[in-house]
């Protein structure tokens, strides 16, 4: 049923005729797949007297419980919340426990058990965090969350597709879409296919590998390879990702 919903829900984003009408439809869709919760945001650029900037001031559109945002500002969780540090560096949709799980080690664990048990008593159990990459690298996220919920792999996939329909839907309709993508370098200028691929060359996948989770051929992906190289003047797919990294199109 999902599936459908969501796959119905990609239709509708793209004819959203305001952005009240799309939050609407989109608000409806969410809660029917089980989630109470969500946070779509706008990931801006860090401002150097503010390292840390609040999450809710990139906010396109959210739903949080009562009190929660003040909460989570007043204990400057952002400074320490394993999600946006894991995001920071994620290429994949990811759940909530598995950022915390990566920082198993790290300094601030205490704190970041706590955020997560302030987060529990406040409804928010668990989550989903998709990811947006742009060409200088994440440009926004999506958050789901509420009750645990057990997404298949074709429904994180298709989340992950209304996430980015969602967040550039939104830019466009606040007529900040142009502004976004011309502060990028124009010099190289990648798609946002292009820059998907580029990602998972950058972790190690095959053409193979990489045609199984964009659903197309690994042939149109040695496709969008060959147009990469040429507008990187990379000699072969290696020099490709390191002159990606040196320019900072992926990080």
């Amino acid at each position: 049923m999902n599936i459908n919903l969501l796959i119905q829900l990609l239709i509708v984003l793209e004819e959203s005729p305001n952005a009240r009408a799309l939050v609407t439809e989109f608000e409806r869709v969410i809660d029917d797949c089980g989630f109470e919760y969500y946070g779509l945001l706008r990931h801006l650029p860090q401002n150097p007297a503010q390292r840390h900037p609040e999450p809710r001031a990139a906010a396109l559109a959210d739903r949080w419980p009562e009190q929660w945002p003040q909460i989570y500002s007043a204990k400057k969780y952002v400074m320490i919340d394993p999600m946006v540090r894991y995001l920071a560096h994620a290429q994949r949709p990811f759940r909530w426990r598995e950022s915390l799980a990566a920082f198993g080690k790290d300094a601030q664990r205490r704190r970041m058990e706590q955020m997560m048990v302030d987060a529990f008593g406040h409804g928010l159990e668990d989550g989903y965090i998709f990811p947006v990459h742009g060409r200088n690298g994440i440009l926004g996220s999506l958050s789901l969350a509420g009750k645990p919920v057990e997404l298949s792999p074709v429904e994180i996939a298709l989340f992950e597709a209304v996430a980015r329909k969602s967040f550039w839907r939104m830019l466009e309709l606040k007529d900040e879409a142009q502004a976004l993508e011309t502060v990028l370098p124009a010099d190289t200028p990648l798609t946002r296919r292009e820059m998907e691929i580029l990602h998972y060359l950058a972790e190690g996948m095959t053409s193979m590998e990489i045609g199984k989770v964009l659903k197309i051929s690994n042939h149109t992906v040695d496709w969008y390879m060959n147009g990469l190289q040429n507008k990187l003047k990379a000699k072969n797919r290696q020099q490709a990702v390191a002159l990606a990294f040196r320019h900072r199109l992926i990080s």
